[in-house]
């Protein structure tokens, strides 16, 4: 290859029309009065420009700057219908040789169109997971996609830690033995020629990439000036679209906290996704409306290939009803060791507040109704997060357990049994509010069901994968 370029597909005398001059065609031979031939692959969605000494066409030439440049003009139904629908085209050029072809863009949306709508047709639909952690966020797709009629298969999932991998593997069941677990850094995934290679095409994906730059208190904790700054996850967005780009989901959904918004990671994503031919939603997912004890905000994005129609607007929010934190409480009896005075806190408190620090304890009872976020490190018993009051020693405080946390959120107890204090709160404190994002898969899934009765336009287009038809440009 000497050339590759995305050319314009204009209009001409009601017919389409690809029109190439200058110095690129001479470098390959296609000199002025070089006669040659156009040959149409509808089988591969590919016109190809040969030279040739018995060749119904010549290359013509125009005048520019005092000089004589080769031309060659191809203004045709029959030539180029394969591109209708398309505003560009590739244009590849080797010795002797132009071949026209869809913008990959093109050829990828084209394609998780058509998987979307076979999918659809067999009510399976396969996801990806990237930050997978415990599998919430996929859990609660996978209860959504189902009110929605439809079954989901969770085809990879990826984390930087496996013993989250291997607590999701046993009891999310969102996974299935074909599930393929990718236990490594995301950035490294991304990589990963091998790896890569076989990560399967799917129509959803569906991540929340890691906070800590994002957050208020992380970028307090580790002074940055903004969440790229942060040396571990700042950059994660890179790779995380190099995934998608791969899986070439038809459906993303993205979940982080509200601040990650305003990043430049996020307006990154926005646009890129754009280009890839995605259309974005955004909006805010508020715990309480979901009637969850914790009132947890998160953004969440959804972007859809375009053509199909979403809206946040059609979640379905229950009706509104008290609760008490006493609903979801365990009996912790006065004697356990998770009971404390907590002294040192309560002295940091009374020390914070004659230093005009406006950090307070954040200590609930079984009548509170609601609690605030609770946070990935929770276990380290931080001022700021809940701590439920003991009833008969008023003294006497606890953190909430791993099953009332998870409880608090709406997340199924069952994805969190056997884990440990501080991984299970790690887990959870990372995680998502359950049902907001439950009625998010559920209008997914609608939405996607809606857009299955679509028409597919010009089928040509799909009907190869791209590395095959690059493997025959190849052999030309």
């Amino acid at each position: 290859m000497k050339t590759l370029a995305i050319h314009k597909l204009g209009n001409n005398k009601g017919a389409p029309r690809v029109y190439l001059e200058g110095a690129q065609l001479k470098r390959a031979k296609f000199d002025q009065g070089k006669r040659f031939e156009v040959n149409v692959s509808v089988e591969n969605s590919m016109v190809a420009i040969r030279l040739a000494d018995s060749g119904s066409r010549v290359v013509s030439k125009k005048q520019t700057g005092g000089q004589e440049i080769p031309v060659i003009d191809i203004n045709s139904h029959q030539a180029l219908s394969i591109f209708e629908g398309l505003a560009s085209v590739r244009v590849i050029i080797k010795d002797s040789e132009i071949f026209i072809l869809p913008l990959s863009t093109e050829v990828k949306k084209r394609r998780r169109e058509q998987s979307l709508k076979q999918a659809i047709e067999s009510k399976v639909v396969t996801v990806g997971s990237l930050s997978h952690g415990g599998g919430v966020l996929s859990h609660a797709i996978h209860e959504g996609l189902a009110k929605s009629g439809l079954k989901s298969k969770l085809a990879f999932a990826n984390d930087i830690r496996p013993e989250l991998l291997d607590q999701a593997f046993v009891h999310n069941d969102a996974w299935d033995e074909d599930t393929m677990y990718l236990g490594l850094p995301l950035q490294e995934l991304a990589y990963d020629t091998y790896a890569m290679a076989r990560l399967p095409e799917v129509n959803i994906a569906e991540l929340g990439l890691p906070c800590t730059g994002a957050s208020l208190s992380g970028r307090a904790k580790n002074h940055l000036s903004m969440a790229e700054a942060h040396p571990d996850v700042g950059h994660l967005i890179a790779p995380a679209l190099a995934v998608i780009a791969r899986a070439n989901p038809a459906c993303i959904v993205f979940e982080n906290v509200t601040q990650y918004a305003n990043t430049a990671s996020m307006h990154i994503l926005r646009w890129q996704l754009r280009d890839m031919g995605y259309v974005v939603h955004e909006t805010v997912l508020e715990g309480e409306d979901f009637n969850c004890i914790e009132h947890r905000s998160r953004l969440c994005m959804v972007a859809v290939t375009e053509g199909v129609d979403f809206d946040f607007e059609s979640l379905v929010k229950p009706l509104k009803v008290s609760r008490q934190l006493s609903e979801i409480m365990e009996d912790v009896p006065d004697n356990d060791t998770n009971w404390s005075p907590m002294t040192y806190l309560k002295d940091k408190e009374i020390r914070d507040k004659a230093a005009g620090k406006g950090f307070a304890m954040n200590i609930v009872t079984e009548k509170s109704a609601y609690v605030g976020t609770i946070g990935k490190g929770y276990s380290k018993r931080r001022s700021t997060e809940p701590m439920i009051r003991n009833k008969s020693n008023p003294d006497l405080l606890r953190l909430l357990t791993i099953k009332e946390h998870a409880a608090v959120k709406g997340i199924p107890e069952k994805l969190v049994i056997g884990m440990g204090m501080t991984i299970g709160h790690e887990l959870l404190g990372q995680s998502i509010v359950y049902d907001p994002f439950v009625e998010v898969g559920r209008a997914v899934g609608e939405s996607l069901k809606q857009f299955s009765k679509t028409p597919t336009v010009n089928e040509s287009i799909i009907k190869f994968q791209i590395e095959p038809q690059l493997d025959l440009l190849a052999a030309a």
